[in-house]
């Protein structure tokens, strides 16, 4: 893994066993910004998923607690607002364990994870994944 502060290249690369390493740019805001240090960078890794993305990184970045759930309780605020039987409109979250923390998120070129294919989400060279933690919507 490392970190570079250079433009990816325009494809995938493969190393001399022939492992895909795939290079995104990462946006961290709030805490996850302090903790890391820096604000946007570019990160390669092993593979060519969110999920591998997410392992690579929470080994050289200490954040992985202040982004992933562990259970739903973790993922889930409570006292905001009434939940309804039957929510309007489509909802999707990721199983448990693989769900973010209540007000973090982790995007990919602008969508939530959840939208996507969750962990499971293609990354592509160029590809970019933003950490974000506190994270408010409001409606």
């Amino acid at each position: 893994m490392q970190t570079t502060t250079g433009d990816s290249d325009a494809a995938h690369r493969e190393d001399d066993v022939g492992e895909t390493r795939t290079t995104v740019t990462v946006k961290c805001t709030g805490h996850v910004r302090t903790a890391v240090g820096q604000p946007r960078f570019d990160f390669t890794f092993e593979g060519d998923t969110l999920r591998a993305f997410l392992t690579a990184f929470f080994e050289e970045y200490d954040v992985a607690d202040m982004l992933i759930a562990e259970t739903e309780a973790e993922a889930t605020t409570r006292g905001w607002a009434k939940v309804e039987e039957e929510v309007p409109g489509s909802w999707y979250k990721n199983p448990e364990g693989e769900q973010t923390r209540a007000y973090a998120r982790v995007c990919v070129n602008g969508q939530f994870n959840e939208l996507l294919d969750g962990l499971d989400t293609h990354l592509d060279d160029g590809d970019r994944v933003a950490l974000i933690y506190p994270f408010v919507y409001c409606v």
